[in-house]
């Protein structure tokens, strides 16, 4: 059998050619149409669960061929039943595997010599031959040695293995040397495919999970994240390829398994599995005492075993994965509706080794080492960046990536950072690393290099300015802080070009803005947007979003509904799957691309505005009415953030989607849970006083979030609205820059009072004020003026990176509205009283008008300034007081 063979032609070999020119096919039309054509060579595994599930695909095949004038060659060598009876096939071949390796690969070359070019080939299911020769590895080679003598021969063949039977001895050699390379489920009644790979082909949706249409023999593209994760976690997946050589690490996971199989394991005895249980536990989930008595109480060892089975290397899983699965497993065992209510995840974790391994190996490691110096840790930051950006990662960690890659196909996923120190009490590091979704298309050398980006970013923004000052500021230079890393499918659906979840937002437990008194703060609190929730965590632009208390959630801040119409989300973030990226645009101009499987009734209310020639024009709005009113939303997500408070023992915020699925119910994806640093609702014994009118600063009412207090402010800085509003670009930058000189210039024990026009923090300069959070972290009360143009209002923005670092430093916020109600500004003394900038900063002379650095110590008469702050009525009032 060694040397070049000879190719034996059946005496009608001209018809055969003929027949050549056929299209190849399954025998399944639409099958055809995912994989883009059957090509000559084409060597077809199917990864199933039973032999049912095989038979299912090789009956359309057999009979396609045979009706297609093909030769098809049955090799029958397994105890299941017969796939296709001899008087269907041209040949069927009965091999002994008990007769040894050399035998049986001898006789099946010898029977695909005799056929020649272009039969059809149909195997048996591979696996039981490994049981036969006591080997996979013995299996993998007989497909090395058989798979190319087919393609030479421009075959089709058909091979089956069971799922979950096999190891990388076996699978990687059949997965490398195969053309084509299809998974198949049952699920609920429905039959699904998946190809991992097809060879020479490509299309957008080709690697996506597929559902096969019986009545017409269609396979119609699965893209809804719920649907796939369902399916894909029911089928009991094997897990990453681990080290076969074992090691101190998968040893332990070794024995765990073993005593959880034999019923040895009892997690209640200390002999018999409580001490298994904490050890593991500091392998791979935390070693954080605070955040250790909940992992004890409903982390089980299935889980971290479920945990190791999707983990790329080894370490911890950081503190974003740990808050999610606690999460999880906190509404799992508390909540009924649990899973008919929550989308199951399937998500992936890199480990925190895997950073520290990356930092030796390029290079890294010692500038890491000296960011741990108060005084010296910025320096050699940005060399250390530039050299992760360009840094390689070990071959056996990209093998992994490989296999995490094949089993999310098409579909999009994000890549989130997950570092030990974060998301846990007292410091969330919200918006201080990165997170970088892949929309994941492209062919797939494309796709690994996008991810592999995606990684590296996040692991340069562990030494980022942001992150390390961070870090300074809390006296955490010196902790352990290493990057691990999550990586979830993104919530949602393909419509058209976007993908997107139908709505996201973030949760409070406590809701630290009760505008109206019937609001309950200890009810809760969400902020809705349509799309993906990052429009719910960054403040980017002059856009809103829907605010609901939860236990009265038709209360709005808006007082009408011309109001909510003006003040309702208009832009939507989505991934743009031609673009390759994530972009946003108008919600109005979205509404013509979208399909009917998006509800757009549950989302939206209808605006009727009348044109001046009489007609009648209807616009919808995300007022997420419909969704609030007609639904128990509120209702389930009222008891999921109780039962997760309860769990903590602390008030907790979270991100979440909402998708609806084919029967009209709705899907809950939890995607992060962290306790929530400040309550916001602090004890304060006020007495009642009058303040006389000359000596009223400010007064607001509504927009009031942080704890109540009465404190005595040390400096007020106020940027005066009419001036800021006609700066170009460029100078209100430069004044956004003088306010940091000025707070880094104000010693930590000075009580600062900061009051500007529009946003603070954003990013657009013409709605606010651009300073980032280093340039006001030593500020007490911060307030935004509504006065940057008539149609903007103060965003509320719960959940956003930036409000959550006011709540985590227990700061005060509050909007003023000069114009409505009992708001009121004393324009008067802000534009009159002593003015101190200059002291501070001698080279902002030219700025003395439109920013005023106001000390209490240089009012006259020793008059100090006190403010009043009651964040239950929703009430500040600022005075002077002798």
């Amino acid at each position: 059998m060694s040397g070049k063979r000879a190719y034996t032609f059946s005496n009608d070999w001209k018809n055969n050619m003929k027949l050549h020119e056929a299209p190849l096919s399954t025998g399944l039309s639409g099958l055809d149409q995912v994989l883009k054509g059957v090509l000559p060579g084409d060597n077809i595994v199917w990864h199933v669960d039973s032999i049912e599930d095989y038979q299912s695909f090789v009956t359309p095949y057999a009979e396609g061929a045979l009706a297609a004038g093909r030769k098809l060659i049955y090799f029958r060598f397994a105890q299941h039943a017969l796939l296709v009876p001899p008087e269907k096939t041209t040949e069927t071949l009965e091999l002994d595997p008990n007769a040894g390796f050399e035998n049986f690969i001898a006789q099946t070359h010898d029977a695909i010599e005799r056929a020649g070019i272009g039969a059809f080939y149909l195997f048996d299911c591979l696996s039981p031959l490994a049981f036969d020769w006591y080997s996979d590895q013995m299996l993998g080679n007989f497909f090395m040695l058989t798979c190319p003598y087919l393609f030479n021969l421009e075959t089709i063949a058909y091979f089956a293995l069971l799922r979950n039977y096999h190891t990388t001895h076996a699978l990687h050699p059949i997965a490398n040397t195969a053309q084509i390379l299809l998974d198949a489920y049952n699920h609920k009644g429905n039959t699904y495919v998946r190809p991992i790979k097809v060879q020479h082909r490509y299309s957008p949706t080709m690697n996506m999970l597929h559902v096969w249409k019986k009545q017409d023999d269609s396979f119609r593209t699965v893209t809804s994240s719920c649907v796939i994760s369902e399916i894909l976690t029911s089928a009991k997946w094997s897990g990453l390829s681990m080290d076969s050589s074992g090691g101190f690490w998968e040893s332990a996971f070794i024995h765990a398994r073993e005593r959880v199989r034999s019923g040895e394991y009892r997690p209640y005895i200390p002999e018999r599995g409580r001490a298994l249980h904490e050890r593991l536990v500091r392998m791979i989930i935390s070693r954080d005492k605070y955040i250790y008595p909940l992992i004890a109480r409903y982390i089980t060892l299935e889980h971290i075993l479920d945990v190791r089975k999707r983990m790329i290397g080894t370490g911890l899983i950081g503190g974003k994965t740990v808050g999610m699965l606690l999460a999880r497993a906190i509404l799992q065992r508390n909540m009924p509706q649990f899973h008919t209510l929550i989308e199951e995840h399937d998500s992936f974790f890199i480990g925190s080794d895997v950073f520290h391994t990356f930092l030796v190996q390029n290079g890294i490691w010692w500038v890491h080492q000296r960011q741990r110096d108060p005084d010296h840790f910025l320096e050699g930051a940005e060399k250390a960046r530039r050299r992760i950006i360009t840094g390689a990662f070990p071959d056996y960690i990209i093998q992994q990536f490989d296999e995490m890659l094949d089993y999310f196909g098409q579909s999009p996923f994000i890549v989130r950072s997950s570092s030990l120190l974060e998301d846990n009490y007292g410091h969330s590091f919200a918006g201080k690393y990165d997170s970088v979704f892949c929309a994941n298309q492209g062919p797939r050398d494309r796709r690994m290099q996008d991810f592999l980006a995606a990684v590296r970013t996040i692991y340069a923004s562990a030494m980022s300015e942001k992150a390390l000052t961070y870090r300074a500021r809390r006296g955490m230079l010196d902790r352990d802080e290493q990057m691990a890393l999550l990586v979830m499918r993104v919530s949602g659906a393909m419509y058209g070009k976007h993908f997107f979840p139908q709505a996201a937002g973030v949760g409070f437990s406590f809701n630290p803005y009760a505008w109206d008194p019937a609001i309950d703060p200890k009810a809760g609190v969400i902020r809705l947007v349509f799309g993906l929730g990052t429009r719910a965590v960054d403040r980017t632009d002059d856009d809103y979003t829907r605010i609901v208390a939860l236990n009265a959630p038709e209360k709005r801040p808006e007082s009408n509904f011309d109001e909510v119409c003006q003040y309702a989300q208009r832009r939507v973030d989505f991934l743009d799957l031609e673009a390759n990226q994530r972009v946003s645009d108008y919600f109005s101009e979205m509404i013509p691309t979208l399909n009917s499987d998006i509800p757009l009734d549950m989302f939206t209310s209808i605006e009727r505005i009348q044109t001046p020639d009489e007609r009648s024009i209807e616009h919808r709005i995300l007022t997420f009415d419909p969704l609030i009113q007609n639904t128990r939303f509120v209702e389930d997500m009222r008891l999921m953030l109780s039962l997760l408070q309860d769990a903590y023992e602390n008030p907790v915020d979270i991100e979440f989607t909402i998708n609806f699925v084919e029967d009209h119910s709705y899907r809950i994806n939890l995607v992060q849970c962290r306790p929530l640093q400040v309550q916001g609702e602090a004890s304060v014994n006020f007495e009642e006083f009058s303040v006389p009118e000359a000596d009223r600063l400010i007064e607001a009412r509504g927009a009031v979030i942080g704890q109540s207090r009465l404190i005595h402010v040390d400096r007020l800085i106020y940027i005066v609205p009419a001036l800021y509003s006609k700066l170009p670009q460029q100078e209100r930058y430069e004044v956004a820059r003088l306010l940091g000189e000025i707070n880094r210039a104000s010693s930590p024990e000075t009580i600062l009072f900061m009051i500007g026009p529009g946003r603070w923090g954003t990013s657009s300069p013409s709605l606010g004020i651009p300073v980032s959070f280093s340039d006001i972290n030593r500020v007490s009360v911060l307030c935004e003026i509504v006065a940057m143009h008539e149609n903007l209002v103060p965003d509320v923005s719960l959940g956003t990176h930036f409000l959550n670092e006011l709540v985590e430093m227990d700061m005060l916020y509050l909007a003023l509205f000069p114009s409505q109600g009992s708001n009121y500004l004393n324009e008067p003394f802000f534009a009159e009283a002593p003015n101190s900038l200059t002291e501070i900063l001698p080279h902002a002379q030219r700025w003395e008008n439109t920013l005023r650095v106001i000390d209490a110590c240089h009012l006259e008469g020793h008059r100090t300034i006190k403010l009043f702050a009651n964040a239950q009525e929703q009430k500040v009032i600022c005075h002077l007081e002798v």
